[in-house]
């Protein structure tokens, strides 16, 4: 049984298709974050941006970023992948899950697609109360879950 691989795709199922999460980019270390419209698609995060916004420059620049919702922490590396209706199964999950931002945006001339491969996850997990982290090391198929002490 791989420990790594079983977690993984449970916490890929937990995670869902699609969250507003929150963006965080950073430039000459200047960092700023946003909400996000965020789908997930085999492990592969995905948004949207316009070439004119800060963090497309950001993204860029320097294309480590960090996604973040609820308890979920995300480290990745972020790629332009051109217009987002060059990209079939982004726009079909992008649409189901946010129609208004789809239906406003993805058609603009200036939006780019955005692929996110995360290369570290963390997640709190309370079980009875007891807080526990979850990591997930991607880049070297790393579990592992420990109860948080504070010590």
């Amino acid at each position: 049984m791989n420990t790594f691989h079983d977690k993984y795709q449970a916490f890929l199922s937990d995670f869902g298709n699609a969250r507003t999460m929150v963006l965080s980019t950073s430039e000459n270390d200047i960092v700023s974050s946003r909400m996000m419209s965020v789908i997930q698609i085999e492990g592969v995060f995905y948004f949207q941006t316009d070439v004119t916004f800060k963090k497309y420059r950001q993204l860029l620049s320097n294309p480590n970023v960090a996604l973040c919702i609820d308890n979920i922490q995300i480290e990745g590396v972020c790629e332009e992948l051109g217009h987002p209706l060059q990209n079939t199964s982004f726009c079909e999950c992008f649409k189901k899950c946010f129609k208004g931002s789809y239906d406003a945006y993805t058609s603009l001339k200036n939006e780019r697609l955005f692929s996110v491969k995360p290369s570290f996850i963390e997640r709190w997990i309370y079980d009875s109360g007891i807080p526990n982290i979850e990591t997930f090391d991607v880049n070297t198929q790393t579990y592992k879950i420990h109860k948080y002490t504070g010590i």
